[in-house]
């Protein structure tokens, strides 16, 4: 019986001495950085490049969406002031061209900013992918075991925000949409 006993004791003994041989990697805190995600998307070269490549790419209808608004509301305008010395027909006309060119305008405005929205999901979609991989090799290559988003933390020292190295790693590759390996320029400030 004592065999049994001690037999139990080593198996016990052997099991809690392989337990705390784990316990320090178990006890080793995980290195957890946060990143403002909004920002990388503004301040990013890539994220600056997107922006000014829609406003360049839909220039042009917005000013001529602007003159036709002008317009409309030139023939507004002259109608009102004319409309009491206009014959009824004249009027009528008038009035007819008014309700037409607004119908136009509108239904532009509406064409534009549909085709804007589009264009800007497709934009940011392509930027998100861009960013996340950015992150993600960041990550990697600094040795992180998660990395947040600031919007879903209630609370952040500033040591684990990573936000400025990713965006000097954006910033390095410029323009440019696809992500590049990891290694980044700029270490994350030490905790």
């Amino acid at each position: 019986m004592n065999l049994a006993i001690s037999s139990r004791v080593a198996v016990w003994m052997m099991a809690a001495g392989g337990a705390l041989a784990a316990l320090p990697a178990m006890a080793a805190e995980p290195k957890i950085g946060v990143v403002e995600f909004q920002r990388l998307i503004l301040e990013s070269p890539q994220g600056k490049a997107a922006m000014e490549s829609m406003r360049a790419e839909f220039a042009p209808r917005e000013r001529t969406l602007q003159a036709q608004g002008q317009a409309v509301k030139a023939k507004e305008e002259k109608l009102q002031k004319d409309g009491a010395t206009m014959s009824e027909e004249q009027r009528a006309r008038a009035e007819k061209e008014l309700r037409d060119g607004a119908r136009d305008f509108e239904r532009a405005r509406g064409e534009l900013q549909d085709d804007e929205s589009a264009r800007r999901n497709e934009e940011l979609s392509r930027l998100q992918r861009t960013i996340v991989e950015e992150v993600r090799s960041y990550g990697k290559a600094q040795g992180y075991d998660l990395i947040l988003e600031q919007t879903a933390v209630l609370y952040n020292a500033s040591a684990s925000d990573i936000t400025p190295a990713v965006l000097s790693a954006l910033q390095a590759r410029g323009g440019s949409a696809a992500p590049k390996a990891a290694t980044p320029p700029a270490k994350p400030p030490s905790k």
